[in-house]
């Protein structure tokens, strides 16, 4: 397939993508699937949809208090706790997306805690295993300590176009823009005056510039990782994309990844 074939073309030691449809197919891939990378940043998806799953399943509840005074589990997980850089608070929760690390760690401790299942374990019985991702794991940090395969989070894509583990109505929410109208950075590409995010999801909307393509749609939702990596979904051309690289972001990923989305959407969407 032409579009997945410009992976090979990028800077990088070791590359590996995958096109998912919506009905779960993998319609086309590049480099080893079964190659483990360091997620980063693409961990918080993993992280989100467990706490989607732990909210579903009552161990916790959205408005419950979680970090700052006055912050919830839905401020944390949306970026909006007032937390930043050395857990110091920097604004009132709820009036300006501070995008932050250890909230996800702090999110994760908040589901530790409600469950009494350690968050590593709990994201395996709830995520990877129900949907067979045997190469993934937490091995560190919630925001960014994930390592998987393309093989795998190709599974995940499905699900997040198809969802069995939560229902249709929690993930619409979650991949819904929360505390709309927010500004902020979007990290490696600047400040943003509306810098949507769903529940643990970004939200595209007309960002600019951004890690996807000129022709994703603004309802595109995902996360791209520091060490070259990416998953989106664009629910309006009913695929989704997986893209793993073993060299940490850089001009080299701004330059080769929009190019690449609007590639693979020309060619499936």
């Amino acid at each position: 397939m032409e579009s997945v074939g410009l992976v090979a073309g990028w800077p990088v030691g070791n590359a590996a993508a995958a096109v998912v449809s919506g009905g779960g197919e993998v319609l086309a891939v590049a480099g080893v699937q079964g190659r483990e990378f360091q997620l980063a940043s693409v961990t918080k998806l993993l992280t989100a949809y467990a706490t989607l799953i732990a909210v579903e399943e009552g161990a916790v509840e959205w408005d419950q208090p979680a970090g700052p005074a006055g912050s919830t589990v839905r401020h944390l997980i949306a970026h909006t706790s007032g937390l930043g850089l050395e857990d110091r608070v920097l604004a009132t929760p709820g009036t300006k997306r501070i995008y932050y690390n250890n909230g996800f760690q702090l999110l994760a401790d908040t589901v530790h805690e409600a469950s009494g299942i350690p968050f590593a374990e709990y994201l395996s019985d709830a995520v990877f295993k129900p949907l067979g991702m045997d190469s993934s794991r937490l091995v560190d940090h919630a925001g960014a300590g994930g390592v998987s395969t393309c093989d795998d989070l190709a599974k995940f894509a499905a699900e997040l176009q198809r969802p069995t583990l939560v229902s249709a109505e929690t993930l619409t929410e979650a991949t819904t823009v929360a505390f709309p109208g927010l500004s902020g950075v979007l990290p490696g590409y600047g400040f943003q005056q509306q810098n949507d995010w769903g529940l643990g999801f970004e939200i595209r909307d007309h960002k600019s510039p951004h890690w996807t393509g000129a022709n994703s749609s603004p309802r595109t939702f995902g996360h791209f990782g520091r060490s070259g990596t990416f998953l989106w979904v664009d629910p309006d051309a009913n695929l989704a994309c997986v893209a793993l690289a073993d060299r940490d972001f850089g001009d080299w990923a701004v330059e080769s990844w929009p190019p690449f989305t609007d590639a693979v959407l020309a060619e499936f969407g």
